[in-house]
């Protein structure tokens, strides 16, 4: 039982930050926007979340911190796409690409032998309450309410919903706006279950966030067992690392690879039947 109870908790911990990165993917891409981007506002999060909970020694002011420079990413890449009419590809990997490099440059500089070894942090279950239930609850908004409706018009057809008296591009700028608090809300989680930030601590989450949205069929609630599915197969290989297999003692590469290798498969298998909103990279 004791190592069932450690196999549910190392899923939840490892899968709630892809959930809420899901959803952040989910207000953007449903609205019309592609973005591949989440990575760069999540690891921006981490990084704006440890240096400012340090500096200020707030837990509150560095999860502010964290969130407002995953919104300003996210609002830089509406401008880029909608205003400027960028490839939003092209948009998302160059974000990306500063991010990456920003966040190294500022830890660099920033943090130092003489840091502190944990940041001030809010109890982590608060995240995984927010994790398990914004899902639901961004279902609901969608499938329920004005806004929710014109978030899929726009991102189902931009003209038509221009036809229909819709501002595409306004929508799109909420869709976004809701993008980076979730892509904030992930890093926020990430950092604080490390207690501290390391270069590169989002590992590859964000694009994982995106094969989860696409293996959910763009539904928040799909994307977050999608989610979660991920995280039990992460926990899964952490468990049995250094386990013997018919035998045979495998290297950890060969488990580390397997939550990917899963994921892969999974895309294979059901991305045919997943189907995109007919507006997503639509003008």
């Amino acid at each position: 039982m004791g190592e069932i109870g450690l196999l549910l908790g190392s899923t939840l911990a490892l899968s709630a930050p892809l959930m809420l990165a899901a959803l952040g993917g989910y207000t953007s891409e449903r609205s019309g926007v592609i973005n591949i981007a989440l990575e760069g506002m999540m690891i921006t999060s981490c990084c704006a979340t440890a240096l400012i909970g340090l500096a200020t020694g707030s837990a509150w002011l560095g999860v502010a911190g964290g969130l407002t420079s995953a919104v300003l990413l996210s609002m830089l890449h509406w401008l880029l796409t909608q205003n400027y009419r960028m490839n939003p590809i092209i948009s998302g990997m160059g974000i990306n690409a500063v991010a990456l490099g920003g966040t190294n440059y500022m830890s660099q500089r920033l943090i130092t032998v003489d840091t502190p070894d944990k940041i001030p942090v809010l109890p982590e279950s608060l995240y995984y309450v927010l994790a398990v239930s914004l899902p639901v609850l961004v279902a609901i908004y969608a499938a329920t309410t004005r806004g929710g409706l014109w978030l899929k018009a726009a991102g189902g057809d931009p003209r038509k919903a221009r036809l229909a008296g819709l501002r595409p591009d306004r929508i799109r700028l909420g869709g976004l706006f809701a993008t980076g608090v979730f892509s904030g809300l992930s890093g926020v989680l990430i950092v604080t279950h490390a207690s501290r930030y390391v270069d590169g601590m989002t590992d590859g989450r964000g694009y994982i966030a995106l094969a989860a949205l696409i293996l959910g069929g763009w539904k928040p609630v799909r994307a977050a067992v999608a989610c979660l599915a991920f995280g039990f197969f992460s926990a899964l290989q952490i468990q049995f690392q250094g386990t013997n297999l018919f035998g045979a003692q495998l290297p950890s590469e060969v488990w580390s690879s397997f939550p990917f290798v899963a994921t892969v498969f999974a895309l294979a298998l059901l991305s045919g039947q997943s189907s995109a909103p007919p507006g997503l990279g639509k003008l």
